[in-house]
C-alpha cells in the first residue's frame, strides 16, 4: 500500500476487559492523514492518548499505554490488527481502561475493520526501514530484527505442556496472510497459574469464552484448538502488536525465540533510540533506489559517464 489509509466509516464493539474484568464500549472513527493511532478516554474528557512506544507504562501480561496517569491496557490485540492489516490512522474511542477482550482473538477486530472499509488518502506512507542489525537477549530468550524489504517474522515458543511444546512460525506479514494465519488465533494460558494471576489482579475478566485454557493434559475449551500451533500464532499475534507501537509500517524481518511482550517493547526503544539504525522511505523511494543500484542501471550510468 503506497498511501495512508483510515476507516471509511465508524463501527463499535464492546465486551469486557481481559485483566481489569470491567465493561468497555469502543468506538472507531476515521482520522486524517498524519493522525496515526489515537486512543481517546470518552469517560476522561475525551482524553487522549497516542499508540507509541512512548507511553508504554508496564508490559507483564499485555501491554499498556499511559499519559499524564490516564491508562489504555491490554492494547496489542487490536494495534496488530490495524497494522497487519494497514490502516494507519484512526481515533479509538474508549470509555474506560481497557480494550475488550472478545473472543481473545484478533478476528472481531478484522470484522470490524471489514464493516468499517477502508478509505485511501494521497499522503504517501512512510516506512521505517531497518538498515543493521539490532537485537535485544537475555535469560534464554531473544528477539532480533534484520534489514529486508518487507516486513517478514520468525517466532518460536516454547512451554512444557504436552500439547504445545516447542512451536515455531514463519510468515510474510500481509493483510490477507494475517487475516487466514494469525488473526483467529487466541490468547492462552494454563490452569496452574490462574490463582497466582488472580492474586495479582489479572485474568478477572477471563473465561473459556475469550481465552483457551490448558489443564496439566488437555485443552479445556469445549471447541478445542483453532490450530495445533494457535499458542505460536497468537505469541505472533501479540509480536506485531508491539511493533505497532513504533507508528510507521516496518521494512524488516524479526525473529523471536521465547520473547515476551518486555522484550518486544525493549526491541522497539532500542531501535527508536538510534536513527543510524534505520530510514524513513516511501515505497517510490525505495524502488527508485533498487533501480539505481540494479546491474542495468549501473552499466547505463557507466556508459553515461564515459561517453
Amino acid at each position: 500500500m503506497r498511501f495512508e489509509t483510515t476507516v471509511q466509516r465508524p463501527v463499535e464493539t464492546s465486551g469486557v476487559g481481559l485483566h481489569h474484568g470491567v465493561p468497555v464500549n469502543l468506538r472507531i472513527l476515521p482520522a486524517p492523514p498524519g493522525t496515526g493511532i489515537v486512543f481517546v478516554r470518552t469517560d476522561l474528557n475525551n482524553f487522549t492518548i497516542p499508540a507509541s512506544w512512548k507511553f508504554v507504562q508496564r508490559v507483564s501480561y499485555a501491554t499498556s499505554l499511559m499519559r499524564r496517569s490516564v491508562l489504555i491496557s491490554t492494547t496489542e490485540h487490536l494495534l496488530s490488527v490495524f497494522y497487519s492489516t494497514g490502516i494507519d490512522n484512526a481515533y479509538i474511542e474508549i470509555d474506560n481502561l481497557e480494550v475488550p477482550i472478545l473472543d481473545g482473538s484478533g478476528e472481531p477486530f478484522v470484522r470490524l475493520l471489514e464493516e468499517a472499509g477502508r478509505q485511501v488518502s494521497r499522503k504517501r506512507r512512510r516506512f521505517l526501514r531497518i538498515l543493521r542489525p539490532v537485537s535485544v537477549e537475555g535469560n534464554g530468550k531473544r528477539i532480533a530484527i534484520e534489514p529486508c524489504d518487507s516486513f517478514e517474522l520468525s517466532c518460536d515458543i516454547f512451554f512444557d505442556h504436552p500439547l504445545v511444546g516447542r512451536q515455531t512460525l514463519e510468515l510474510a506479514v500481509t493483510p490477507e496472510n494475517y487475516s487466514e494465519h494469525l488473526a483467529p488465533a487466541r490468547t492462552f494460558g494454563f490452569e496452574y497459574e490462574l490463582d497466582q494471576m488472580r492474586n495479582m489482579g489479572l485474568i478477572r475478566g477471563a473465561s473459556l469464552e475469550n481465552a483457551v485454557c490448558f489443564d496439566s493434559e488437555k485443552v479445556l475449551n469445549p471447541g478445542g484448538l483453532r490450530y495445533a500451533d494457535e499458542c505460536c500464532r497468537h505469541k505472533a499475534l501479540d509480536l506485531i502488536g508491539d511493533l505497532a507501537l513504533i507508528g510507521r509500517p516496518l521494512l524488516g524481518r524479526v525473529i523471536a525465540e521465547r520473547a515476551g511482550h518486555a522484550m518486544h517493547v525493549a526491541l522497539v526503544a532500542k531501535i527508536m533510540s538510534d536513527p543510524s539504525l534505520y530510514e524513513i522511505v516511501t515505497l517510490d523511494q525505495l524502488e527508485q533506489a533498487k533501480s539505481e543500484s540494479s546491474p542495468v542501471a549501473t552499466s547505463a550510468a557507466l556508459a553515461a559517464a564515459t561517453a
